[in-house]
């Protein structure tokens, strides 16, 4: 990615597709050129989660929503350190934003971290496009970047694809760090004092996620992509959280995952983290034509019977039977959660040992509060397991 000046100045600026559809419009945040998976968002607000959502490395995303950056950008709800997306694309962004808690505009920030950028195309008709021919490999150009397109198509059929690519530890912290318990006052406990301990694999968690531990009298410790078999167990865990992250599941080395399984650790796992479980299961995982992202995606819980609206981001998902219970080398496991718009496996769980996961994410930033349950269900693991060794 190479940017230049400020997108506001309205420079022109083209979004080119690796099948050789454009769209043209205008530069929004930095101007200069940009490449990624192109990916739809469907959610109607959270754009600040989502920018700065792991997940999301190596992605142009196109917000479904016409109207983006009216609420503008705090120094609060960033789920991560930066913006992680490679581009952005929006319909007709906000001139002036409007927020009691707006600190600056979305298009200060884009320019500020280098993003770049592209408003007044149509995202409807791209929207289109996507779910019919797929998600694609596109580039983004403003400014002196312009060439002629048959020149830019060239380059974007250059960039690398999403299929195979291992990006979890592009974006996983480099030290491991820890999120201390939150008391009943809502003040932080000592490290060492919480009820339970949690190593937490980052393959690029949101900052929500340990925070919903933490809520619940979790005492997290966050480990890099790399951590080994010896560094979680020296955090002498009750728990193990597998988190979000970008790329192809299957460049994920499962190791530890089948170790902490071995061990009959208590799992939890989200998104990636469910695609990471199910292939150390034995299940495959397999690229989605468009992928579910958005905070507006019903799912039901086979367990319950009960339908929750969830957030989601991902574009792959594991490839196991909706119906039957299956063998594993970790005892039975049975598809638990399904998506009520495809029947694509939104959850696992492990029948003779506490391990589950779901597809999508409970801690809410941004998105609906439906699966909030899940960290109480991890706890009822921790607790129960608990009970066994006393």
């Amino acid at each position: 990615m190479t940017t230049s000046t400020r997108g506001a100045t309205k420079a022109p600026a083209v979004l080119v597709l690796e099948d050789g559809r454009s769209f043209r419009g205008r530069a929004y945040g930095a101007v200069g050129e940009t490449f990624g998976e192109a990916v739809f968002n469907t959610g109607m607000s959270g754009y600040q989660e989502t920018l700065t959502d792991p997940s999301y490395h190596r992605q142009v995303v196109v917000m479904t929503a016409p109207h983006v950056g009216n609420t503008g950008v705090n120094d609060e709800d960033a789920e991560s350190g930066q913006i992680w997306v490679a581009g952005y694309v929006v319909r007709d962004p906000a001139r002036v934003p409007s927020n009691w808690r707006s600190q600056r505009s979305l298009d200060d920030e884009l320019v500020k971290q280098g993003v770049v950028g592209i408003s007044g195309i149509d995202t409807r008709a791209l929207t289109r496009h996507l779910r019919e021919r797929g998600a694609m490999r596109v580039g983004i150009f403003s400014g002196e970047a312009l060439a002629d397109e048959a020149t830019l198509l060239a380059r974007v059929k250059e960039a690398p694809e999403m299929t195979g690519a291992d990006l979890s530890t592009e974006v996983s912290t480099k030290e491991t760090y820890v999120v201390p318990a939150i008391g009943p006052g809502g003040e932080a406990l000592p490290i060492g004092s919480a009820k339970f301990t949690v190593a937490a694999l980052d393959l690029g968690i949101k900052g929500m996620t340990p925070h919903r531990m933490a809520e619940r009298g979790i005492e997290v410790h966050v480990l890099p992509a790399t951590a080994t078999v010896e560094d979680v167990y020296a955090i002498d865990p009750d728990g193990f959280f597998l988190s979000n992250g970008p790329g192809d599941p299957s460049t994920v080395d499962l190791t530890v995952v089948k170790a902490v399984l071995a061990k009959k650790t208590p799992l939890f796992g989200i998104c990636f983290g469910n695609q990471i479980l199910g292939r150390a299961l034995g299940f495959g995982t397999y690229k989605l034509k468009y992928g579910h992202r958005g905070i507006n995606q019903p799912v039901q819980d086979r367990t319950t019977g009960k339908v929750e609206i969830t957030a989601h981001n991902h574009g792959f998902a594991v490839d196991a039977p909706l119906d039957k219970v299956s063998d594993t080398p970790f005892g039975r496991a049975e598809v638990s959660h399904v998506c009520l718009n495809d029947n694509v496996v939104e959850g696992l769980q492990l029948l003779d040992q506490p391990a589950f996961s779901v597809q999508y994410h409970p801690e809410a930033a941004a998105g609906p509060h439906d699966a909030a349950y899940l960290f109480d269900r991890f706890v009822e693991l921790m607790s129960e397991k608990g009970a066994q060794r006393a």
